[in-house]
């Protein structure tokens, strides 16, 4: 299995920008497909996007369609997401996930049996 890092959560301003890093290592990082999950205080967690090993298919959350961006460089093992035009609501902490190739049921975190990172925090203030 992989482990997964991830990295840049802070605090933002409403209708500003953040990315996020996760940084895998171990495994050969291309085989696997990568997810992004959020979860708030007193939320379950949440889908918001995934990304196939070789970047070429894309899935997103309605609620973070358009806004958010997930990319990845597998020849620095690392995936992104690139968030625009943030909300008060999208405040959680951002966990990325690994799996070899995409869940068929990507959406629900229950599916994503490989690695899970720590997470990091994402505060975006109104």
């Amino acid at each position: 299995q992989v482990q997964l890092v991830e990295s840049g959560g802070g605090l933002v301003q409403a209708g500003g920008s953040l990315r996020v890093s996760c940084a895998a290592s171990g495994r050969t990082f291309s085989r696997y497909g990568m997810g992004w999950f959020r979860q708030a205080p007193g939320k379950e967690r949440e889908f918001v996007a995934a990304i196939s090993w070789s970047g070429d298919s894309t899935y997103y959350a309605d609620s973070v369609k358009g806004r958010f961006t997930i990319s990845r460089d597998n020849a620095k093992n690392t995936v992104y997401l690139q968030m625009n035009s943030l909300k008060p609501e999208d405040t959680a902490v951002y966990y990325c996930a690994a799996e070899e190739g995409i869940p068929r049921y990507y959406s629900d975190p229950i599916y994503w049996l490989g690695s899970w990172g720590q997470g990091t925090q994402v505060t975006v203030s109104s």
